[in-house]
């Protein structure tokens, strides 16, 4: 099912997406259960708002497509890249991604993300599945000229907008499948490719990630972008597709 968190009358909400309405419910799905409260609101009537703010980190990784790491110049890792992103990047479909005026090139790096639903350390691969709660869409925006300067990536990834997810959580989707991610910038595509080029596939990155660092409910996890970085400039709409999830779109301005 797919899960969407809202504003609705000056209050934030929870429902299940059913058609062009969302099935209001109790709490945070994630920790009230899925308890419906008997009312259903439009979804013309909401704004929908990013579908989950983590609790204590945004887990991504880097280089986790070929194509995308040799389009850069880089060595493809032996094991997965992991950097953190903190949760204050953190916007919703419809905000606006706010261009520095520390950096001259901002690029769009269109993911999936994993939802961690369950409290994880040291999970076996077999077992990794196990912990997630759903699926969102991402844009690992990044200030590529700072990337490239800083030796480190804390402040090219960290900027306040540089992480948009939604629109919503699909609790039901298969990470095994060919399904695409695919970017758009102002209608044009720019990246598309299958799930299946991932070279570190969803469960052996959570099982990664949860050996280094306590995973809790809420926190995310952006497996990675496919070749087709580019920059963004004042004024473009960038769209990130997850077929199955739905498309994250955000417009673009300047500090």
């Amino acid at each position: 099912m797919k899960i969407a968190r809202f504003s609705h009358r000056d209050a934030i909400a929870y429902g299940i997406v059913d058609d062009d309405e969302l099935v209001q419910l109790a709490g945070d799905p994630m920790f009230a259960g899925f308890e419906p409260t008997g009312t259903r609101i439009p979804i013309a009537d909401v704004a929908l708002l990013a579908p989950v703010i983590p609790r204590s980190k945004v887990v991504a990784i880097g280089r986790n497509y070929r194509a995308h790491a040799e389009e850069l110049g880089n060595d493809v890792p032996a094991e997965p890249l992991m950097f953190l992103k903190p949760n204050t990047a953190v916007i919703g479909p419809g905000d606006v991604i706010v261009r520095p005026t520390q950096s001259e090139r901002v690029d769009f790096e269109g993911e999936l993300v994993v939802v961690i639903g369950r409290i994880a350390k040291n999970v076996p691969v077999d077992k990794a599945l196990d912990v997630v709660f759903g699926y969102t869409v991402g844009n690992d925006v990044t200030a590529r000229d700072l990337q490239r300067s800083d030796g480190q990536w804390s402040r090219a990834k960290g900027f306040d907008t540089f992480c948009p997810l939604g629109p919503v959580i699909e609790t039901e989707f298969d990470p095994a499948s060919a399904v695409r991610v695919v970017t758009r910038v102002n209608g044009e595509e720019r990246q598309s490719a299958p799930l299946t080029d991932l070279m570190f596939p969803i469960a052996e990155l959570i099982a990664y990630a949860s050996s280094v660092f306590t995973l809790l409910p809420g926190d995310v996890i952006m497996t990675g972008t496919p070749a087709g970085v580019g920059p963004l400039v004042a004024g473009d709409e960038v769209e990130v597709e997850v077929e199955g999830i739905g498309v994250l779109r955000n417009t673009v301005r300047d500090a």
